[in-house]
């Protein structure tokens, strides 16, 4: 499969997993989800395929969230995702797919656990080492 990455590029996070997935030299599939956002099926795809649950697929930080009052335990999932697919800001990013599978790349260099093997050095835009020159991850 051709890799795909949902990106926002106004996020650092997104553009880091972006240049890191370029990095390990992949041209992946770029959806700037906020201008075409991934159907419910395909969320839900994502969501399960991470791991993360619907909960752990919300940007909890973004100012809708506590507006639409979605930090209500009771809600259950569905109406989660009725709000997701209705506010695609809500939607917590980057989400990147490969062959050796999905992951909510939060931070950036969760994508390198289903990137090929990357060992040249690769610092992230603000200069934080993620993998020295010696090839090896820097945590």
């Amino acid at each position: 499969m051709k890799p795909v990455i949902y990106h926002n590029p106004r996020c650092g996070t997104s553009r880091n997993t972006l240049a890191l997935m370029r990095h390990a030299g992949m041209e992946p599939t770029v959806i700037e989800y906020l201008v075409d956002p991934p159907s419910r099926a395909r969320l839900v795809e994502l969501i399960d395929a991470a791991g993360v649950g619907v909960r752990g697929a919300i940007r909890q930080k973004e100012p809708r969230y506590r507006e639409l009052g979605l930090d209500d335990a009771s809600l259950g999932d569905d109406a989660l995702l009725d709000a997701l697919l209705a506010n695609p800001i809500l939607i917590e990013r980057p989400w990147v797919q490969t062959d050796l599978g999905t992951r909510l790349c939060r931070p950036s260099e969760v994508v390198l656990e289903i990137l090929p093997a990357v060992t040249a050095p690769f610092a992230k835009e603000d200069g934080e080492v993620v993998i020295d020159q010696d090839g090896r991850r820097v945590s």
